[in-house]
C-alpha cells in the first residue's frame, strides 16, 4: 500500500543484500525509503533518523524472500513523500508484473500522459523505495537498460533475478 504522509519520527537500519547494503528508512514506523550505496538522488544520512531495527523486521524478511526467489510481490505499508505526479508514477510502477519490463513511454501512457515520458523518467528516478516499488522494470524504448539510480549493474542483476525465477524472457 502506498501512502503520502509527512515525515515524522524517522529511524533507519542497514540490511545486507546481493546488491550491497540497503539502508531502510521509516517515518513513524512505516517504510519511507530504501537507499543503495552510491544511489543517485538519495537524501543525506542526516535525514535517516536514529538507528533502530524494530520497524524493519518485515521489510527485511520480504527483501530476503525476494532475493531468494521466493517472493514476487511486496506487501508492505509505504510512506512515500512526493508530488501527486510522482505518486501516480510510483503507483503504476507497482502494477508492472514480476519479470516484466515496460518502456518509459508505455509507463507515461499507463498514467494517461503519453507525451510525459521524460517527466515519468524523472519521477521514476526519484522513487524513494527502489526494488520494492520496482522502478528497475522500466527500460528504454528499444528495450535497453537505461537510467537506474542504483546503477545499471544493479538493474541488470534485479532483472536477471526476476527473469530466472519467473522463466520469462524480458521484453
Amino acid at each position: 500500500m502506498t501512502a503520502s504522509r509527512p515525515a515524522g519520527h524517522r529511524s533507519h537500519a542497514v540490511v545486507e543484500s546481493p546488491v550491497g547494503p540497503l539502508t531502510l528508512v521509516a517515518a513513524d514506523g512505516v517504510l519511507a525509503g530504501l537507499m543503495m550505496t552510491g544511489q543517485r538522488h538519495a537524501p543525506g544520512p542526516e535525514t535517516f533518523g536514529v538507528r533502530d531495527l524494530a520497524p524493519f523486521a518485515e521489510p527485511a524478511r520480504q527483501l530476503d524472500e525476494y532475493f531468494a526467489g521466493d517472493r514476487t510481490e511486496f506487501d508492505l505499508e509505504l510512506a512515500l513523500a512526493g508530488t501527486p505526479f510522482q505518486q501516480r508514477v510510483w503507483k503504476e510502477l507497482q502494477a508492472i508484473g514480476y519479470g516484466e519490463t515496460i518502456s518509459y513511454g508505455q509507463l507515461a501512457e499507463r498514467i494517461g500522459q503519453p507525451t510525459a515520458f521524460r517527466a515519468v523518467g524523472l519521477a521514476n528516478g526519484r522513487n524513494p523505495v527502489g526494488i520494492i516499488v520496482p522502478c528497475h522494470r522500466v527500460v528504454g524504448s528499444d528495450g535497453g537498460l537505461t537510467g537506474y539510480g542504483g546503477g545499471l549493474e544493479r538493474k541488470q542483476f534485479l532483472l536477471a533475478l526476476e527473469q530466472r525465477v519467473s522463466g520469462q524472457a524480458l521484453a
